[in-house]
C-alpha cells in the first residue's frame, strides 16, 4: 500500500478568519469542513496529518509584498480551531511559499516512507502551488483536492489548479 500523508497548508487565523490580517475571505472559510473531513479520514486510517504553518518574524522581508501576517507567537499564526492538530500530529513551521523550502519537511516524509501527498489549504496559487511543485521535484506523487483549496483571487486559483496539473503532473480532483 501506498504510503501518504495530509498536508494541511496555512489553515491559519490571519489567512482564514474574516478578521485575520490576510484573510482569504469566504472562500477560505468554506473549505474549513471540507479539510476538517479529509482530517478525519485520514486519522481513521491510521496515515499522517502534517500541518505546514506560515511563521514569520516581525521584520520578515516577505511584509514588502504582503501585509504583516502568521508572525509568530501572534494569535494571527495559529492554527484554525476547527482544525486543531491533536497530540503527536506533525507542525512544520516555514517562512516562505513552499513547505520545502528552509524545512525539514522532506526529511520527515522519507523518514516516514511517505511517497504520495494530498494538499489541501491556502492559497492555491502561492503556498499550495509552490509546495506542489517542489514536492514534485522532489519525486512525490502529488494530489490536490480543488473544493479544499482556496485563494483571494479567483482567477489565479484557477490558473494555479491548471498549471499544477498540465505542468507539474498533480493530480487535481
Amino acid at each position: 500500500m501506498t504510503k501518504r500523508a495530509l498536508l494541511v497548508i496555512d489553515m491559519l487565523n490571519d489567512f482564514i478568519l474574516p478578521e485575520g490580517s490576510l484573510s482569504v475571505g469566504p472562500a477560505g472559510e468554506a473549505i474549513v469542513p471540507l479539510i476538517a473531513q479529509q482530517i478525519k479520514e485520514f486519522r481513521e486510517a491510521g496515515e499522517p496529518v502534517i500541518y505546514i504553518c506560515d511563521h514569520h518574524r516581525a521584520e520578515d522581508p516577505e511584509f514588502e509584498m504582503f501585509p504583516p501576517h502568521c508572525v509568530q507567537g501572534t494569535p494571527g499564526a495559529e492554527i484554525v480551531e476547527a482544525l486543531a492538530p491533536v497530540e503527536g500530529e506533525l507542525v512544520i513551521f516555514k517562512r516562505r511559499y513552499s513547505a520545502f523550502f528552509a524545512t525539514q519537511l522532506d526529511l520527515c516524509l522519507r523518514e516516514m516512507g511517505i511517497v504520495e501527498l494530498l494538499l489541501v489549504g491556502v492559497c492555491t496559487n502561492i503556498c499550495v502551488l509552490y509546495t506542489a511543485c517542489d514536492a514534485r521535484m522532489r519525486t512525490y506523487d502529488v494530489t490536490v483536492l480543488k473544493d479544499a483549496v482556496a485563494s483571494f483571487d479567483e482567477e489565479a486559483h484557477d490558473f494555479a489548479l491548471a498549471q499544477m496539473e498540465n505542468v507539474l503532473g498533480v493530480e487535481v480532483k
